[in-house]
């Protein structure tokens, strides 16, 4: 067997496929051509299966090659591609092109069973027995096609409760909206907020806190109609598009109903829980024409809401102030924070995996306020962000962070400390020059100082991210892709980003080891940081099971509550020290 073109075939086995034309087969190429993991088909000019490798015949559920040798290419094929294909091998052999893997998408394999198998395939030419033929390397894509897909649905809902998230409510309020302004009728948006949320998982933990916005979002979908979009805006906000309502009296209706459902005791792990509920409505187009102002509007109606009394919904409406005077009133508070005090970084710890040891902390914003208590990032970061107050936050993180790591170097413990850069921060042009400055005023070693940023800061602007997290390693700080298999990244962004570390995001740990989907991305992320060379954070550890699972994968470091939440500063050293971490 000469080859007349080689297109995309390994050199093994069209040495192979000429042995087996003068009759003798080489053992080396034999044991190629059975071992490769990616099936194998050798098909001729009149689309007849020539040859086959095992992996082909496994995948396509054959009981051995003899049953698909000489059957005509069709058997592999789903019947909706027939017709089409016999045309395209007539077109390929007068016209050889060669394909590499991922031209065409939706491909599938027909199995002996009558299923399909999602696949891909790269074609090349040769001579078999002096005559051309098609060698087709057939992949298995399942479990990366459900990744994908895993990955797109979570870009457009809330991992906890599967609803949409926040982006996929306002692109859906955006059509909503630009619907009832052409036909004439009236699209509503209802805002809802868990009553004393915190209070539940201050006092039963996270885990019970996780199963009542799951039964949360059950009610809200079982309430309304297969049309509405129920949404999970972020801790315990919800919404619930409804595209068509004959009038706002019918949004107060709908509000009335979710009141109601939301009202009933919900049972948990053996507890009865009160919970209730504050819905904000605004209408479109009587309050709001567009999707962004009917956003507006309903968080407005919703503040109202809370102010009067909560489980009565209030509707927008223009002399509505209550709620942006209590954003005024925290914008203010927040600069007198800044300003004066009040501001504080906790310090969540980061475990090596294998000995128990802290290896770093990550640092966390805490407010507390004298007139307002504490107040959690969830409420003020939006407040800072809307109101330009985040990029003087931010300063302040960093010049904090800085400084204890200073002080624990003057107390003999070296440890990294992870900062969480936010997008208007990432975006600053003198970032590198202030990284620079505060580490040389505090005398902190670059190393000590670890600066996270999210898939999607990354991927917003990719060439402006490359050149600000390579100036930032060319310090010898270092840097991590926070949410990591949240966001849209790609293998070429992870390839040429300078990112030391990546942290796999606590909804993909949430529910390892029973979870076979998370199980199978928390170990696919593991396996890619290794080729890649990137260390790797599991987040959100808090129990033993999920601990010995990454154990098992090889997960080198980890943060959670099964060590420790985030603690005061003070705290963190003994901590640090009966764990066995590092010091100098």
């Amino acid at each position: 067997m000469t080859a007349t073109t080689s297109l995309h075939i390994p050199a093994a086995l069209l040495a192979e496929a000429e042995a087996a034309a003068s009759g003798v087969i080489a053992p080396l190429e034999r044991a190629v051509f059975d071992a490769a993991p990616d099936g194998i088909a050798v098909v001729d000019e009149t689309a007849t299966l020539v040859r086959v490798n095992p992996a082909l015949v496994r995948m396509a559920g054959y009981p051995d090659a003899a049953a698909l040798v000489g059957q005509p290419l069709d058997v592999l094929l789903p019947s909706a591609a027939r017709g089409a294909h016999a045309a395209w091998v007539r077109r390929f052999f007068a016209h050889p092109q060669p394909r590499p893997m991922g031209r065409v998408r939706d491909l599938a394999l027909r199995r002996a069973d009558g299923s399909e198998l999602p696949v891909d395939i790269a074609l090349g030419l040769c001579v078999c027995d002096g005559r051309p033929c098609a060698v087709a390397f057939v992949r298995d894509v399942t479990e990366s096609r459900a990744l994908i897909e895993r990955l797109q649905h979570l870009a457009a809902h809330d991992p906890l409760t599967g609803l949409a998230n926040r982006a996929q409510l306002r692109s859906q309020a955006c059509l909503a909206a630009a619907a009832a302004r052409r036909h004439g009728h009236t699209a509503a948006l209802l805002l809802l907020d868990l009553d004393d949320f915190k209070g539940i998982n201050d006092t039963h933990g996270h885990p019970v806190g996780d199963r009542v916005l799951q039964v949360v979002a059950e009610r809200l979908r079982e309430a309304v109609r297969t049309d509405d979009v129920v949404a999970r805006l972020g801790g315990d906000e919800f919404a619930v598009l409804l595209p068509y309502v004959e009038s706002p009296v019918d949004a107060l209706r709908v509000a009335d109903k979710l009141l109601i459902a939301l009202g009933r005791p919900v049972r948990v792990e053996g507890l009865e829980l009160a919970i209730g509920a504050s819905v904000g409505v605004a209408c479109c187009p009587q309050d709001a024409q567009d999707a962004d102002a009917l956003l507006r509007a309903a968080d407005l109606a919703l503040y109202a809401a809370k102010g009067g009394g909560r489980q009565q919904p209030a509707r927008y409406a223009p002399a509505l102030a209550q709620a942006m005077d209590e954003r005024a009133r925290l914008a203010e508070r927040l600069r007198q924070a800044l300003r004066h005090g009040g501001l504080a970084l906790h310090y969540q710890p980061q475990v090596d995996v294998r000995t128990g040891a802290v290896v770093g902390v990550e640092a966390l914003l805490r407010w507390t306020d004298a007139e307002l208590g504490a107040v959690p990032p969830a409420r003020f970061i939006p407040v800072a962000e809307a109101s330009g107050l985040i990029l003087p936050l931010g300063d302040w993180v960093l010049h904090e962070a800085c400084r204890q790591a200073r002080a624990w170097a003057d107390q003999g413990l070296r440890l990294r400390v992870a900062v969480n850069l936010s997008p208007a921060q990432f975006r600053q042009p003198g970032l590198v020059a202030q990284v620079r400055e505060l580490l040389r005023a505090h005398g902190v070693a670059p190393d000590a100082l670890e600066l996270e940023i999210t898939e999607s800061q990354a991927m917003a602007d990719a060439d402006q991210a490359r050149r600000t997290l390579t100036a930032l390693a060319d310090l010898g700080v270092a840097v991590a892709l926070d949410d990591f298999g949240t966001g849209h990244s790609s293998l070429a962004l992870l390839k040429a980003l300078p990112v030391q570390r990546l942290k796999i995001d606590r909804s993909f740990v949430r529910d390892i080891p029973h979870d076979n989907t998370d199980t199978v991305l928390v170990r696919g992320a593991l396996a890619l940081a290794r080729t890649l060379r990137r260390e790797v954070v599991a987040e959100g550890v808090e129990t033993a099971e999920q601990l010995a699972f990454l154990r098992r994968c090889r997960c080198p470091v980890y943060q959670g509550w099964l060590f420790a939440p985030a603690l005061p500063a003070n705290d963190v050293f003994e901590r640090v020290a009966s764990s066995g971490g590092h010091s100098a």
